[in-house]
C-alpha cells in the first residue's frame, strides 16, 4: 500500500511536534504492520494547540487528538496549513502528474516555539571567520531594514531626515548631562538611540534568542520574522574605526551641506560640505587624515559600540550604521548576507522565553519595567 495524500504525523503525547508527510509502504509482518513514511523537511512541525486550533478545518474530531489510530480526511492538508500560517504557500504549489504537491524549498522556514528556533539557528551554516547578528521584528509583511531616521509618512516623505543635525543637537542641549562620557559622535548616536531618538543606527544583537523575544513582544497577532546578518569578521567595525567615524559624524551636517555633496567630482574631498565634515571628524579624532574614500559615505557597515548602558550589555547589541541616503538590499549585500526565520505562535514562545530568563525585566532592566513585569507575571488570570 502506497499513498499519494499527505498527512499529519501526531501523537498522544501533546508536548511532541507532529510532522507532515507521506506512507511510502505497510507491510503486514505477523501480527505487526510495519510502515515506511517520509516526513517533509519543508514543511515545519506543528504543536498540539496548533493543531487543535484548525482540527475542525481538517475533520478531526476531539476524540481524535488523543486516539492512535490513522483516518483518511476529505481536505486539503496544504491550503488548510498555509491558510493558518502554519506553512508558507510559496513552498507547495506546483504539482505532478499524479497530482502529487512537488515542493520547493519555502523561502523562510517558519517556527512556533524556540526548540524549534534554536534548531533552525544551530542548522545554518556559517563558514570560519564568519560574525553573526540577528533582529526581531513583530510584524513579517511591513517591515523593511531601514533605521528610523529614515522613515517616511504615508505621501513618501522623510519624517525626520531633513532635521537630523536639529534632532542631534537639540538633545545635547537638553540633556547635556548624559552625554558627558561620550568620547565620540558615534557614542552619543548610540546613547541617542537607546533613548529612542531617530538615529541611521538600526540595533541588531548577536543573541538570537533577543532577537526572537523581539519578533513576538509587540504585536502577538501578526505573523512576525527574524533576520539573520551574516558577514566576515573582518567586515565588523568598532566604535573607534574612521569609517564608522565619516558616517556617524553625517549626523552634524547640515542637510543642506549633505544635498552640495557630489560623488562624481574628480577631486572628492576639495568640496566644502566634505571639508566641514572633516572638521567635524577631527574634533574627536585630531590625527583624521583628510581623505575620506567617497564609497564609504554611502555604506550600510555593522558596527561594534561601547556597551555604555545596561540595556546594550544585556540585550548583546551591536548596530547597522547608514551611511548617505543609504538603502539596505532586502536580500543582503556583497558584504553581508541576510537570512530570514518566520515566527508565529507569540504567546507561547514568550512563555518558553520567560522560563529561559528573557523578558522585559532581564532586557529592559530598569525598576519601573522590573516592577511592570512583576505585576502582569502575578496578576490573577482565570484563563491561565
Amino acid at each position: 500500500m502506497k499513498s499519494d495524500h499527505p498527512a499529519p504525523y501526531t501523537y498522544e503525547n501533546r508536548k511532541l511536534e507532529s510532522k507532515v508527510g507521506y506512507i511510502k509502504n505497510i507491510k503486514e509482518r505477523g501480527r505487526e504492520l510495519f510502515i515506511e513514511f517520509e516526513v517533509l523537511n519543508n514543511v515545519n512541525s506543528i504543536n498540539f494547540s496548533e493543531l487543535k486550533k484548525i482540527a475542525d478545518l481538517l475533520d478531526i474530531r476531539d476524540w481524535e487528538m488523543n486516539r492512535t489510530h490513522w483516518a483518511v480526511k476529505e481536505e486539503d492538508l496544504f491550503e488548510r496549513l498555509s491558510d493558518a500560517g502554519l506553512m508558507e504557500a510559496d513552498g507547495l504549489m506546483k504539482k505532478d502528474k499524479l497530482n502529487k504537491p512537488v515542493f520547493h524549498q519555502a523561502v523562510n522556514p517558519r517556527v512556533t516555539t524556540v526548540q524549534g528556533f534554536i534548531g533552525k539557528v544551530l542548522g545554518l551554516e556559517q563558514a570560519i571567520g564568519t560574525e553573526v547578528f540577528y533582529r526581531g521584528h513583530s510584524n513579517k509583511k511591513d517591515y523593511r531594514i531601514e533605521p528610523s531616521l529614515f522613515r517616511k509618512d504615508k505621501s513618501g516623505n522623510y519624517l525626520y531626515k531633513d532635521n537630523e543635525h536639529v534632532l542631534y543637537r537639540e538633545l545635547l542641549v537638553s540633556n547635556s548631562a548624559d552625554f558627558q562620557s561620550d568620547e565620540s559622535t558615534l557614542d552619543s548616536l548610540v546613547r541617542m538611540q537607546h533613548y529612542s531618538l531617530p538615529t541611521r543606527l538600526l540595533d541588531i544583537t548577536s543573541n538570537p534568542l533577543v532577537a526572537l523575544y523581539f519578533a513576538c513582544k509587540e504585536s502577538k497577532v501578526d505573523v512576525g520574522e527574524v533576520i539573520i546578518f551574516s558577514m566576515d569578521r573582518d567586515v565588523v567595525k568598532y566604535f573607534d574605526s574612521d569609517v564608522a567615524s565619516c558616517i556617524a559624524n553625517l549626523a552634524r551636517l547640515p542637510q543642506t551641506d549633505k544635498d552640495k555633496i557630489s560623488f562624481d567630482v574628480e577631486d572628492f574631498n576639495s568640496q566644502a560640505p566634505i571639508s566641514r565634515l572633516v572638521h567635524l571628524i577631527r574634533g574627536e579624532k585630531p590625527f583624521f587624515d583628510a581623505k575620506i574614500v567617497p564609497e564609504d559615505l554611502r555604506k550600510v557597515i555593522c558596527v561594534k559600540g561601547k556597551r555604555s548602558n545596561d540595556r546594550i550589555m544585556f540585550q548583546s547589541g551591536a548596530f547597522l550604521l547608514f551611511g548617505l541616503d543609504a538603502i539596505f538590499n532586502e536580500n543582503g549585500t556583497s558584504e553581508i548576507k541576510v537570512t530570514r526565520i518566520t515566527v508565529s505562535n507569540k504567546k507561547a514562545i514568550l512563555k518558553e522565553l520567560d522560563a529561559l530568563n528573557i523578558n522585559d525585566s532581564t532586557l529592559f532592566p530598569y525598576i519601573d519595567n522590573s516592577a511592570k513585569y512583576v505585576a502582569e507575571k502575578y496578576m490573577f488570570n482565570v484563563l491561565d
